[in-house]
This record gives structure tokens, C-alpha cells and sequence, in this order.
């Protein structure tokens, strides 16, 4: 039940967002409007927050870094080989891909708050924000990739890349951030939660959504079953123990994230 109630609000929004779309805003260009509003603003303004104010011991930190970061790349090739079990264009696929390695960072963090308090929020905020910029740079540039743009200039342009190193820019350099700023930050940050897993509700469809059933299969396996197998085995490798190697495994097991459809329709993909 515990599970239950840490899922159901995010479950709720999507909800509510497919509700919205059909009964009471029904314009599409409404709804395109949100979309890019998270993109362009709101989303950077999490990514940006999140890295600046996250602990970012290497000494510490380092192990379970380089695990998660193994847990990622592995499920972005393990995804990358069902391939051919997706029955899809190179642009769906490289949409679809985002789902075997990205990670909804606020249910890991609620997971790890109930689990072992804030030192359980502090180690999963580090982990998922040092995570971020891998995430974005291969789900960036697998789009430009199969999308109509090069890959050099998606990444120089896109704001959630150019947030979360600018993010961790700030955090290097020993800056403190003005605590109105701050404030502002989360506020936009709270926004982008809320009206993103609106629009990936707004999206949703009955019917055909393309490719293999076998596909989809594949890609919730690898997400939620071979990562995190594969995260307690790294995790005993790397020496990690208590609080680090449950986080760890949770990272793994985490549902894709909702801005992975957010950046799939501002590219040109399959959202």
C-alpha cells in the first residue's frame, strides 16, 4: 500500500491529463503550448536546480556513480538489441529507446525519502542529477541521429542538456544561489512535474500505437527486471553497502521518466 500511495499521485496527473484532453480541452494546440512550456522552461529550471544544489562528493560518491552509470549504458544497449522485435522506423525507435535507461527521478526520490529518510533524498537526488546529463546526451543524440538535425548542434541547443551542465557548472564552482532564486527555481520545478505528466496523459491513445507487442515486452523487461538484477550484482562488485546499494537498485528499477515523451515531440519523434 505504502507503493500504492507513492505512485498514485503521478498516476493521478496522467490521468487527469487524458481526462482533460478529452472532455474539457480538447484543443490540440493548447496542449502543444504546454509541451513547450516544460521543455523550453520549466523542465530546465528542475534540471538546473536540482544540479546545483545536489552533494556531489567524487571521493564518496564515486562507486555508486559508476555503478549507475553502468546500469544505464547497459540498459541503453540491452534496448538497443531488441531492435529488431519492434517493427519500427528508425525515428519510433530512438523515441521508444529513451524507455529501457531513462528514470523518473521524483518517484526515486520518494521511494528513497519513505526507505531511509533524507540521507536516503540526499544519496537518490545526487545519483539521479550526476545521471542526467548521460540520460540526455543519448537520448538527444540517438533523436538528432534518426531526427533531421546533427547530433553537435541538437546538443548545443537543447535546454535540458545546456540546464544540467550549467547546473553543475554552479555547483563546482562553490557559488551559492540567492535563496529568492532558489525559491523561484522550485517553484518552476514543481510546475514541471505537475503540467508534464499532464501532457504525456494528454497524449495518450486508444488503439494502435505502432510496432510489435514483442518490442514493448522487451523494453518493460529490461527496465524492470534485467537493470535492476544487473544494479545488485554491480553493486556487490563496487563494495556498496546500506544506504548506497539500496539506492542504487532503486535507481535501476524506476519507471522511464515523463520527460522522455516531452523530448521525443519537441525532436520531431514518436511521442
Amino acid at each position: 500500500m505504502q507503493s500504492l500511495l507513492l505512485l498514485l499521485p503521478d498516476f493521478s496527473l496522467i490521468l487527469l491529463g487524458a481526462g482533460l484532453r478529452r472532455r474539457l480541452v480538447p484543443d490540440g494546440a493548447f496542449w502543444a503550448g504546454v509541451e513547450r512550456l516544460v521543455y523550453f522552461i520549466l523542465f530546465p529550471a528542475l534540471l538546473f536546480n536540482a544540479m546545483a544544489g545536489a552533494d556531489l562528493d567524487p571521493g564518496k560518491a564515486l562507486p555508486l556513480f559508476l555503478a549507475g552509470l553502468g546500469v544505464m549504458v547497459a540498459g541503453f544497449v540491452l534496448g538497443w538489441l531488441g531492435r529488431p522485435l519492434m517493427g519500427l522506423d528508425a525515428i519510433g525507435f530512438a523515441s521508444r529507446l529513451q524507455c529501457a535507461y531513462r528514470f523518473n527521478t521524483y518517484i526515486g526520490i520518494a521511494v528513497a525519502g519513505k526507505l531511509h529518510g533524507a540521507a536516503g533524498v540526499a544519496m537518490m537526488g545526487a545519483l539521479c542529477g550526476a545521471m542526467v546529463p548521460f540520460a540526455n546526451i543519448m537520448a538527444v543524440g540517438m533523436l538528432a541521429r534518426h531526427g533531421q538535425g546533427g547530433l553537435l548542434r541538437e546538443l548545443m541547443r537543447n535546454p535540458l542538456v545546456l540546464a544540467t551542465l550549467a547546473g553543475l557548472a554552479v555547483n563546482l564552482s562553490g557559488v551559492a544561489l540567492a535563496e529568492p532564486f532558489q525559491f523561484f527555481l522550485k517553484r518552476l520545478g514543481d510546475a514541471a512535474v505537475a503540467l508534464g505528466l499532464l501532457a504525456v496523459g494528454s497524449a495518450l491513445r486508444w488503439g494502435e500505437a505502432g510496432g510489435r507487442w514483442a518490442g514493448s515486452a522487451w523494453l518493460v523487461s529490461v527496465k524492470l527486471m534485467l537493470l535492476p538484477a544487473l544494479a545488485w550484482a554491480l553493486g556487490r562488485q563496487f563494495g556498496l553497502a546500506g544506504i548506497a546499494f539500496d539506492t542504487l537498485v532503486m535507481f535501476a528499477a524506476l519507471p522511464s521518466a515523463s520527460s522522455a515523451y516531452i523530448l521525443a515531440m519537441r525532436m520531431g519523434g514518436d511521442g
